[in-house]
């Protein structure tokens, strides 16, 4: 596989009035193309501030993160984030608005995309008309119609309960595999991580820095597949005792 980015070293270090708080400690991992890395570790570890810096949200305070390419990096929040005054077309239209890209190739494109995974009777609807599960997968085709080289999931599941989070991890998963995407998503759910992901990072307590990494062998072509797979839950035990005794 080609390798998409290199992270050698990265580093965070935080001000505040009680003095420097280091968030990040010499994180270095490779993202290889049309994979899906996760991420995991406990609350507060600072996963959240690593993915904002792949997006450049955020700065790193030492370290580098070396591009392969020019990279166009797409993130997709933890909330679906929809606009309830716009439907459905124009709240999947909105990154290429800000990003100056709503060219006629590209909102066809986008329509192509919510017609592909199951939205085209919706496009004049509005977000409050539809399920979480629809609303969630409006939000990944609103990533995915800015036509990024790496797709940076921040807990894309954690606001919808938990058989809707099945349903569309499915989606999403199928969704990516089709478009051929690259993906690094961060979670705290050790089960959703080992139903989507090739390879696994472990993160320690902050300040973060990586415990383990596990490639993750699992027969199967979707998240439900998989986790129904036998060495699932040696997986899941190696994971858990990671996160257990979190240093």
């Amino acid at each position: 596989m080609n390798k998409l980015l290199e992270i050698k070293k990265l580093s965070k270090n935080y001000h505040t009035k009680l003095g420097e708080i280091k968030a990040i400690n010499e994180i270095s991992f490779d993202v290889y193309e049309e994979e899906f890395l996760c991420i995991i570790g406990s609350s507060g570890c600072g996963k959240s501030t690593l993915l904002n810096i792949l997006a450049n949200l955020d700065s790193l305070s030492s370290g580098e993160i070396k591009q392969n390419r020019r990279l166009k990096i797409g993130y997709m929040l933890q909330e679906d984030a929809l606009f309830p005054w716009l439907n459905i077309l124009d709240n999947a239209l909105l990154g290429l608005d800000i990003r100056h890209e709503a060219t006629k190739e590209n909102i066809e494109y986008t329509k192509e995309l919510l017609k592909k995974y199951g939205l085209g009777d919706f496009l004049e609807k509005y977000p409050h008309q539809l399920s979480g599960g629809m609303r969630q997968r409006v939000a990944l085709i609103r990533t995915l119609a800015t036509k990024p080289d790496i797709l940076l999931l921040d807990e894309p599941f954690s606001a919808l309960d938990y058989v809707s989070r099945l349903s569309v991890s499915e989606d999403v998963a199928k969704i990516i595999k089709k478009e051929k995407k690259t993906v690094v998503m961060i979670t705290h759910d050790i089960a959703e991580a080992l139903s989507l992901a090739d390879r696994i990072i472990v993160l320690s307590k902050r300040p973060a820095k990586i415990k383990n990494t596990y490639e993750i062998t699992l027969d199967g072509n979707n998240p439900m597949a998989r986790r129904k797979c036998a060495n699932f839950a040696y997986y899941y035990d190696l994971l858990w005792k990671d996160l257990d005794k979190n240093v």
